[in-house]
């Protein structure tokens, strides 16, 4: 299954469940007593909560996939085809840590570079760490604003680049 058509069924399961929940707010509101209110405005929360995070996500998403078409038409879009990969299809581990050094000193070259951003957040996912790899995918979001192209991220300022563990 495409990630693409994997989040919009995830997303559409989603809006199943928040609207229950809805209901199920209503009826405890309905229900009239102190108790009944207050849990009626905790399970209200969920859905909103949910479908903030669910926005937001979506959004990052489709500013990646932006991001990933436009690297592409440049031809600059990495090629990991050749690295050693476990039975499973994950890479290596020593092979995706090595994959990020290289992509670590191209960013030292130009650290103002969206595209190298844009790689050195490959280089995390595949090294398994997806914290630092949206981090990276943010900032390279953000130079990509600043260069004429995308929609800039939310989130402020990039973290430090860090060596994945593994």
């Amino acid at each position: 299954m495409r990630p693409r058509t994997a989040a919009l069924l995830v997303t559409a399961v989603m809006v199943v469940y928040l609207a229950l929940m809805s209901q199920v707010a209503v009826w405890l509101f309905q229900a009239g007593t102190g108790l009944g209110i207050s849990l009626a405005v905790a399970v209200f929360m969920l859905p909103v909560v949910g479908i903030w995070i669910a926005v937001v996500n979506l959004r990052f998403g489709i500013q990646v996939e932006r991001l990933a078409r436009r690297l592409a038409d440049e031809g600059g879009l990495p090629d990991t085809s050749a690295l050693p990969r476990r039975p499973s299809g994950r890479i290596e581990s020593a092979a995706a840590v090595a994959w990020f050094d290289e992509r670590k000193t191209e960013l030292d070259e130009e650290p103002t570079d969206w595209r190298r951003w844009y790689r050195l957040a490959q280089a995390y996912d595949l090294a398994g760490d997806r914290r630092r790899g949206w981090e990276s995918m943010r900032q390279a979001l953000r130079l990509s604003a600043r260069s004429g192209g995308g929609s800039p991220a939310t989130s402020a300022g990039p973290g430090s680049v860090t060596r994945p563990a593994g």
